[in-house]
Order: structure tokens, then C-alpha cells, then sequence
């Protein structure tokens, strides 16, 4: 009779008294979380991923019952931080605020060291907020249409803030000089943050931020509105037309929110993962939050966030490729 080794002994022992045998994922969840989570989000500090990560992160926190910290890693259109999640353990200790840049604009844009479909586990959706443009609020046009033709009367000399070389305020005003027709220079900053201010002081006179970075300075009467960038209105925003309603085709740019873990993380941790933050996005105050900010929550399951994240890199880069957009 062949002899048993102790620890399958005691397994063998185990079945055959009816308890269950755990899967190393299962048993790894059911311990997890045992220390904080840290949520690393791929801008500085300021803009609205930042803001909406700790909105997130404090929700989290207080239903798993271990502190939940935020780590700015900001540089290369987030692709540093996307880089340095990929390759971090797959414990669901280390997750990713990601965003349209990072999961879906920056492989038409760069050669990455991360693969935003392989390298990681989709977590599920947060929010999305359409793209609006806003002017400084001296500029002396009331919408989009007569901003074309403040820009075309005296060409070359007017100029538009971006978060970054290849970053969607970027592309969204790329798209709108392709359809305008009009002679602009875009003037990058490092985040939406640093460009938001810039175009408030006057030294750029419009840019393409997210409803939910620029709502709140749109509301304190610091940017003016002129269009969304959306093939709808925003109910944030429901007397603002769209740039199409105002003539000016081809300028459509949502841009979503979304957690992610690294590849091989346990699916029964990115499943807890999914229901804890979607428990949080359900909660009313902390919609109001995010509603008062410009954006709309959105939740999915992990498996619907991996085909948006699929379909959007085909998306970004026949558009890229379409309007010859570098981010150099």
C-alpha cells in the first residue's frame, strides 16, 4: 500500500470528513484585506481622477475596514503609473485609478511597456463625463461657433491648453481645429489641473476638459462654457449645445473612469473588489459628490469593462491614425 505524505494525508482526511477544499484564489480572498489598499492614480494631484479616486477611496475604506490610500504617479499620458501597476503583485493590494488615456487612447499614441487588455484585471467602471469646451471668460464669444470666428479673424495667434501632448483634451482639440478650421497652437501642461488655471488667468484662451474637471469653475463663473463634446447634452449642463448642434462635426469624446488590478490577481478578490466599489457608487451622497462635479456614475461588472476597454483601443486608434495625432 503506498504511504501518504503527511500533508496530503491530512488533505485526503479532510474530503473525507466533507469539508470543502479551497482554491488558493478562494482562500486568499477570504483573508483579504489584511493590511491597506493603495489606489494609484496615473495624474497629479488636482484634476478630476484625483478627485474622484479619493471619493472612491474613502467609500472603500470604510467597507473593507482597512485604510485605503491614494498615490499620484503622474508622467507619460499615465502610462508610468499603468507600467507600475502592471507589474505590481496580484494580491489586490495595488489597484489602478485608470481612464480613457490609460486603457484606451495611449496604445494608439506610444509604444508601452504595459498591455492595457493583458496586463490587467478590469476592476468595473466608475463614471464617465463628456468633454466640454470652455473659453476664458474675457474671450468675447458666447459658444463654440462664434469661437470659430474670434479664432478665424486673426489666425496664428490664439492658443488652447491640453493635459499633455496625446492626452484626450489634446485630441479633443485637435479634432475641433480638423472640423473648424482654424490656426491654433496647443499648449501642453503636465495635467488638467495646471492647464485649467492657465486658461482661467488668461494665457490660453480655451480648452477641452472634462465636464467633471471643469464644472466646478464653470459654475464659479471662472470658464464659460461653449459646447460638449458629446453627441448629446449634459444634464449637468442642459442649456450648453453640442459643438454638432453648433455645426461643428466629428468632435465627440467621453471620457470614462474605471479600477483596474494587475493581471492574475484572484478573481474572487476583484470580485469582492466590484461589489465593494459598486456598493459605494450606489450610495446617494456619494453620486451627489460626483454629480456635483460633472460627471455620472457608472457602474459595470469586470467582464463589460474588459469589451469597453477593447473596443475603445480599436476606437482610438483608427481616430489617432485618422488625424495624424502625435504625442510627441
Amino acid at each position: 500500500m503506498p504511504v501518504l505524505h503527511p500533508i496530503k494525508l491530512s488533505l485526503a482526511l479532510a474530503l473525507g470528513a466533507g469539508l470543502p477544499a479551497l482554491m488558493p484564489g478562494q482562500a486568499f480572498a477570504q483573508t483579504w484585506p489584511a493590511r491597506p489598499v493603495t489606489v494609484v492614480v496615473p495624474t497629479s494631484a488636482g484634476g478630476a481622477n484625483d478627485a474622484m479616486a479619493r471619493i472612491i477611496a474613502q467609500g472603500l475604506s470604510a467597507r473593507i475596514g482597512q485604510p485605503v490610500i491614494v498615490e499620484n504617479k503622474a508622467g507619460a499620458n499615465g502610462a508610468i503609473a499603468s507600467d507600475f501597476v502592471a507589474r505590481a503583485a496580484p494580491d489586490g493590494y495595488t489597484i489602478m485609478f485608470g481612464y480613457i488615456a490609460t486603457h484606451g487612447i495611449n496604445p494608439a499614441l506610444q509604444k508601452l511597456r504595459y498591455d492595457p487588455v493583458a496586463d490587467f484585471e478590469p476592476i468595473g467602471m466608475v463614471a464617465a463625463s463628456p468633454t466640454v469646451m470652455v473659453a476664458n471668460k474675457d474671450v468675447p464669444v458666447k459658444n463654440a461657433r462664434e469661437m470659430v470666428d474670434y479664432l478665424k479673424a486673426k489666425p496664428g495667434t490664439y492658443s488652447y491648453a491640453t493635459a499633455g501632448n496625446g492626452t484626450a483634451p489634446h485630441i479633443a482639440g485637435e479634432l475641433f481645429k480638423l472640423s473648424a478650421g482654424v490656426d491654433v497652437t496647443s499648449v501642453p501642461y503636465k495635467g488638467s489641473a495646471p492647464a485649467v488655471l492657465d486658461t482661467i488667468a488668461g494665457s490660453t484662451q480655451y480648452m477641452f476638459p472634462s465636464l467633471f474637471t471643469a464644472y466646478p469653475q464653470i459654475k464659479g463663473g471662472k470658464l464659460k462654457a461653449l459646447g460638449i463634446a458629446s453627441d448629446k447634452r449634459s444634464a449637468v449642463l442642459p442649456d450648453v449645445p453640442t459643438l454638432a448642434e453648433q455645426g461643428i462635426a466629428n468632435v465627440s469624446m467621453s471620457q470614462w473612469y474605471a479600477m483596474f488590478a494587475p493581471a492574475k490577481t484572484p478573481k474572487a478578490v476583484v470580485a469582492r473588489l466590484n461589489a465593494e466599489m459598486n456598493a459605494v457608487l450606489a450610495d446617494k451622497g456619494v453620486q451627489k459628490r460626483i454629480e456635483d462635479q460633472g460627471a455620472e456614475v457608472e457602474t459595470s461588472t469586470p467582464e463589460q469593462l474588459k469589451t469597453l476597454v477593447q473596443k475603445e483601443v480599436a476606437r482610438w486608434k483608427a481616430v489617432v491614425s485618422a488625424a495624424r495625432i502625435k504625442a510627441e
